[in-house]
């Protein structure tokens, strides 16, 4: 076989094609088993000390109030809510207060600026476990809505597993266009990037936790320096794990949709600073990495459909003396569905109806876009706090 010849074309076109079959047939048939060993283990009935939820908040007018009313409506004997006001230019405050003005159990506290040297979230974080009083705290973002037993069990199974900090994947609340189409993807592609079962081993080095919904038990959180120790992090979650588990702390990371949702961006611009502010940071800044990752998404997801395209429209060059050319055409168009099933198995893993698969390309384009975005966006602002390289500026 020479370059150029039929035969040879053949042995390159199915060679890339049964690759692609292959991956895409195992990463869908693997959807539902990834999910099943994941899982939160169901919990045992025990007694609970207090927990503290902690809920740092900077211009969430828009959603605090559905946070707090979330927070405070949890089945867990012994709860407090504490939200930490941090320099919002807008109701924020204002709007926690009134989602549950005569509940005693939610305090609602105005942050100073951060000092030199941290970043809000952080900051905040901080000054709401000085605020807590619980033997457990948990953070949640202020778009986070918990389900009315989430505190219930994570503090369960903290217990039961006898972990320093637990952390889990809930899912999505996704409303606008952009959302469907490039959240899911965005996301599973960080799920999917995650040694889950490395994490859970104590002794691993692997270590990540989602900020949107992170457990401590209080002594660990306070024998790591708190929030303390990952002050200038954009990306503090998952160093903040990397920390506890260096030191010797058990963590947990857990796929539990039912467990909580959140909305985190709203249109195609805020999914694309939201994710480019720490997409390339959770790949430790590592340019091969970020270039894998876009080679990935173009060989295995983008390519076939242009191939499929180049079918379409002009078939005779394309498939110039391959035959049959109905099998090729065929094949070809397989591994194009292969990737929208992989994306309906997700999104009914998810609890949704899968309505959106058939967007997966345009939302791996979305994600492409993000990582060239984030590896070439050495200065990042988001919500008028500038980073240099993942670290606060100010």
């Amino acid at each position: 076989m020479q370059w150029g010849e039929a035969s040879f074309s053949a042995v390159l076109l199915g060679g890339y094609l049964g690759m692609l079959t292959l991956l895409w047939g195992a990463m869908t048939a693997s959807i539902g088993v990834w999910h099943r060993r994941n899982a939160l283990p169901a919990p045992a009935a025990r007694p609970l000390p207090r927990l503290s939820i902690c809920v740092p908040a900077r211009d969430e007018a828009h959603q605090i109030a559905a946070c707090v009313r979330g927070a405070l409506a949890q089945d867990h004997a012994d709860v407090e809510v504490i939200v930490v006001d941090d320099g919002s230019t807008d109701d924020t405050a204002a709007v926690a207060r009134a989602a549950a003005p005569d509940d005693p159990r939610l305090r609602v506290v105005r942050n100073a600026p951060p000092p030199p040297g941290w970043a809000g979230k952080p900051w905040a974080c901080q000054r709401a476990v000085a605020e807590a009083s619980g033997a457990h705290l948990l953070f949640v973002d202020a778009d986070v809505e918990l389900a009315p037993d989430a505190a219930r069990r994570v503090a369960t199974v903290l217990l039961d597993r006898k972990l320093g900090m637990l952390s889990a994947f809930g899912t999505w609340r996704l409303e606008s266009f952009w959302e469907r189409v490039a959240i899911p993807v965005i996301g599973w592609f960080i799920r999917g990037a995650t040694d889950v079962g490395a994490v859970n081993t104590p002794g691993r080095p692997e270590a990540f936790a989602n900020g949107q919904f992170l457990l401590f038990d209080r002594a660990t959180y306070e024998s790591i320096g708190g929030h303390g120790a990952v002050r200038a992090e954009v990306l503090e979650d998952v160093r903040i794990a990397r920390v506890a588990k260096q030191r010797g702390h058990p963590i947990g990371l857990y796929a539990a949709p039912d467990l909580f949702r959140v909305r985190l961006y709203r249109s195609l611009g805020e999914i694309l600073r939201g994710y480019g502010k720490n997409l390339y940071e959770g790949m430790d800044r590592r340019p091969l990495l970020a270039l894998g990752a876009l080679l990935f998404l173009f060989i295995g997801s983008v390519a076939p459909w242009l191939f499929l395209a180049a079918v379409v429209v002009r078939p005779s060059i394309f498939l110039t003396g391959l035959e049959p050319f109905g099998f090729w055409a065929a094949w070809i168009a397989l591994v194009c569905a292969l990737p929208v099933l992989f994306r309906w198995r997700v999104e009914r893993v998810d609890g949704r109806g899968g309505g959106y698969a058939w967007s997966h390309p345009l939302g791996n384009l979305v994600l492409a876009a993000v990582l060239l975005r984030a590896v070439f966006a050495v200065e990042t602002t988001w919500k008028g706090r500038r980073f240099h390289d993942g670290k606060a500026t100010g």
